[in-house]
């Protein structure tokens, strides 16, 4: 038996230590779990249409020129058909220019104002034992186009062919458009075509852009995780609407106003063009770029994503640990029979357990209700444990009211990711201060500073010496 207290102070401190090596086998755990699901829930999102982003509209003007050719050509005998030839029987050659029409790089225009809306109506979809929000989304935008200002981005004498021009939107996926789509110019109905060559997105045949005024588009599409829009227009004013409760808005632009609730939630962009570094009229395809740089969105957050939360239980788990320790140790001061190493370190596997216990839990009922039932039996073990194995008696009681208040206190720091370094690095200095007070009278080398050695006092158990009789 320890009987230095010094010494049992290390050698529980060594105990604490070692109690890194289940709580990082069970931190794999959680993270492979966590990749599991992630999993599941791309592969089912990717299989309903996956993250949706809409860009566009952009209006598409060929380009030709005619260009002059200096050619030469042999002079034929319209009679024979041979080429002529002079009087030392060479081939006549003579010259005349040639005006081929070719192609140039197209103009690409984008929207004046845009007005963008956006509705979409989830459902949950479930593989196994995880659940995936997936939603249907019902888009509607209104445009039009200064398509004179085409003109400024002629150069020599390059022409604009009007009755090709085209309308192109950019979608993530065409296999995840449903419903009618409908492109009206002035409420005359567009035929519209999937995009060629293999890209994502539709096309229509316009016809001279200069004679339309004002554009509508309505698409439906399926959706999971992600919805995005490019902010396209000199200036862009959009609105997304669900009845999905936990937004997170992710892009290049924050909404300028929302409103979230129990039944879903409302929010609306207005972005200007110098917010953006996309032209209004370019000779390249600059939609790669306003994917990239001028978005706005929404994710579709699960709130019961609980695996980086137990995550983080057990990053805190060896914290609560030792503080255990520390109690046991502290109640143990006085005791004839103090606790022995291996229940020590009984006590820390039960702790690391209880993560476990709870990440099993938490895919079955939910977090809230897993971290109840495994922080109740792990408590109520420790308790037993305490009272019968390691003969604790009164001061069970105590150990008790310890680890009640140490799981609350983990479970407000779960809750709270922005006060979770406050609280914990509070909770572990007001427990080093309570130990340096209570043990302000400690004989820390025992029985041993009187000679002999530490460590032979801290291994024995000496019998007393019976005094001799007078």
């Amino acid at each position: 038996m320890l009987k230095s207290s010094g010494l049992r102070f290390l050698v529980v401190g060594l105990l604490t230590l070692l109690m890194f090596i289940p709580l990082g086998f069970i931190g794999d755990i959680v993270n492979s779990r966590s990749h599991y699901s992630e999993d599941t829930i791309r592969s089912l999102g990717q299989e309903w249409g996956g993250g949706q982003l809409f860009s566009g509209p952009q209006l598409v003007i060929p380009v030709t020129e005619d260009v002059i050719y200096n050619r030469k050509r042999k002079v034929l005998d319209p009679v024979t058909g041979q080429a002529k030839r002079d009087s030392n029987d060479a081939i006549i050659y003579e010259y005349f220019e040639e005006k081929i029409t070719e192609s140039r790089p197209s103009v690409y225009m984008y929207p004046d104002q845009f007005d963008l809306e956006i509705t979409t109506q989830t459902q949950q979809r479930h593989r196994g034992i995880f659940n995936v929000p997936v939603y249907t989304a019902a888009v509607e935008a209104r445009f039009d186009m200064r398509a004179d200002d085409a003109s400024k981005a002629l150069q020599n004498n390059e022409v604009l062919v009007w009755d090709q021009a085209a309308l192109h939107v950019y979608v993530s996926r065409n296999r995840a458009l449903r419903g009618a789509a409908v492109l009206q110019a002035d409420a005359q109905e567009l035929t519209l075509e999937p995009l060629a060559n293999g890209q994502n997105g539709i096309s229509s045949l316009v016809g001279d852009p200069r004679k339309i005024s004002q554009y509508k588009l309505t698409l439906g599409a399926n959706g999971a995780h992600t919805l995005h829009a490019s902010a396209v227009g000199r200036t862009s004013t959009v609105t997304f609407n669900s009845d999905w409760p936990d937004p997170s808005f992710t892009g290049s632009f924050l909404p300028n106003g929302s409103n979230i609730s129990d039944g879903g939630f409302t929010a609306t962009w207005e972005v200007p063009h110098l917010a953006r570094a996309l032209p209004q009229v370019s000779r390249e395809n600059p939609d790669a770029v306003a994917r990239e740089t001028a978005t706005m969105g929404v994710m579709f957050i699960t709130p019961n994503d609980f695996y980086r939360t137990i995550y983080r239980a057990a990053e805190y788990g060896i914290l609560f640990i030792a503080l255990t320790f520390l109690t046991i140790l502290l109640l143990d001061r006085t005791s004839v029979r103090p606790a022995h190493p291996v229940q020590y370190v009984m006590v820390g596997l039960a702790q690391s357990v209880f993560v476990l216990l709870m990440l099993a839990y938490a895919e079955q009922i939910g977090f809230d209700l897993a971290y109840l039932a495994a922080s109740g039996a792990t408590i109520a073990l420790l308790v037993m444990f305490a009272a019968t194995a390691m003969k604790m008696g009164t001061r069970t009681a105590a150990l008790g009211g310890l680890l009640i208040v140490l799981y609350a206190v983990l479970y407000l720091i779960l809750q709270s990711a922005d006060y979770a370094l406050l609280a914990g690095s509070t909770l572990a200095f007001v427990a080093l201060a309570g130990t340096m007070y209570l043990t302000r009278n400690e004989d820390w080398y025992g029985a041993a500073g009187k000679g002999g050695g530490l460590l032979k006092w801290a291994l024995t158990d000496p019998k007393p010496t019976p005094s001799k009789p007078e």
